[in-house]
């Protein structure tokens, strides 16, 4: 009986000694890593540039003062609509003449004596020259009458008609020295004319010059509003169609060289749900210099978009507005792609962690184009398999992993 119960204790003692030893075993053994995973799948990607833009109407027009004048207040503000031929911009009409005082009114006195003067000696030459062209009339008469008869020598009527032709180029000097003395003593006499006031109203109408819009559209600004004495050349308003809308999207020079006419377009966050879909018409030549929100130098190119969807589609977003832009630079349908997550570099390649039962493989693989999020597999993976996204420096080759709940 003594010796039962001897070997059931070193039963017991032994039982618990491989139990301990089982456990310290068992903590000493590695574990399996807990890893997010995702599967290679086919599918399409699309690849592009992502950056903001701004709409801008396409044709704007800006409507200046044709000729000196007063512009009188304008009637119309932005946002009207206006037609073209038919809307009245704006009136201009003749602005007064500059008050004189004590010292412009003496000098313009004495202009006007002295035009006087000078008509006054224009006219007795006048009446001399005109003498003189009558005597030389006649003597032409009388010597072609003379040389029909013979009487004198073609030497000598050649001499009458020379004389007759200096004569009459005289004349004409001379009427129009008469005519330049006239016109400058009216020119000296209307600067000493005073503003008056405007009884006639049919006759300030008629003198007022007005503005009609040159094309369909809307009112978009107003340079100047109020009553002003304006200058040929002068801004007063500027004019365009909201319907008529374009994006500019400033993009890195580097990045533009990939952007072609007619690569597609998709517009979000303008302010509805539903995007926009648009073309490239025109990368332009030349690029700008930019200081990014970092304080750096960046050379940017602006790319000209059209809008491919119906105005009925876009009537809220109107000039300068602020888009999002994704230019499609390639795009497939049906591609084997997985996450850029999983990728990483493995000295020259590129390559991923892929689980096979249970244990993490690396595998090279051959990635061709690059997404936002997922990258196209040329070689080195199948579809379905799965692989570690986002691997940390405990996943090494042949290591044991467990998927983490909800990874797929």
């Amino acid at each position: 009986m003594k010796f039962s119960i001897k070997n059931l204790l070193y039963l017991i003692i032994s039982i618990i000694s491989l139990a301990v030893l089982a456990t310290i075993v068992y903590a000493f053994l590695p574990k399996p890593v807990d890893v997010d995973l995702a599967s290679v799948i086919r599918g399409p990607l699309r690849i592009t540039i992502d950056e903001d833009g701004k709409t801008r109407i396409k044709e704007r027009y800006v409507v200046s003062a044709p000729l000196a004048g007063q512009l009188l207040r304008v009637e119309v503000h932005p946002g009207d609509t206006i037609r073209g031929g038919k809307t009245l911009l704006a009136m201009i009409k003749p602005s007064p003449p500059a008050l004189l005082d004590e010292r412009a009114r003496a000098e313009s006195t004495a202009r006007v004596k002295a035009a006087e003067v000078a008509l006054k000696q224009a006219t007795p030459q006048l009446e001399r020259v005109r003498a003189e062209l009558k005597l030389a009339e006649s003597e032409k008469e009388r010597a072609e009458k003379l040389f029909q008869n013979g009487v004198i020598s073609r030497q000598e009527l050649d001499r009458v008609l020379t004389l007759f032709r200096t004569r009459s180029e005289e004349f004409k000097s001379a009427k129009f020295a008469e005519e330049i003395a006239r016109f400058e003593l009216e020119q000296a006499r209307a600067a000493l004319l005073q503003p008056s006031p405007q009884t006639d109203g049919q006759d300030e109408d008629q003198m007022r010059f007005n503005l009609y819009s040159p094309i369909d559209g809307r009112l978009l600004r107003v340079f100047q509003e109020s009553t002003a004495v304006v200058a040929p050349g002068t801004p007063i308003m500027e004019l365009g169609n909201p319907n008529d809308l374009e994006l500019v999207v400033d993009v890195l020079s580097s990045d533009a060289v990939k952007i072609k006419p007619g690569n597609k377009v998709v517009m979000e966050h303008w302010g509805c749900d539903q995007p926009l879909q648009g073309v490239v018409r025109l990368v332009e030549p030349s690029a700008f210099t930019k200081i990014s929100a970092l304080g750096v130098e960046e050379q940017r190119v602006n790319v000209l978009v059209d809008f491919v969807d119906p105005p009925e589609s876009r009537t809220a977003l109107g000039d300068g507005y602020r888009v999002e832009a994704q230019i499609v630079i390639w795009e497939r349908e049906d591609v084997l792609k997985a996450p850029i997550s999983a990728l990483f570099r493995n000295g020259p390649a590129w390559a991923v962690f892929l689980v096979i039962e249970g244990r993490a493989k690396l595998k090279p693989v051959n990635i061709g184009q690059w997404g936002s999020l997922e990258a196209e597999v040329l070689d080195g993976l199948n579809l379905d398999d799965q692989v570690v996204v986002y691997p940390s420096d405990k996943i090494k080759d042949g290591v044991a992993v467990i998927p983490r709940r909800g990874s797929t």
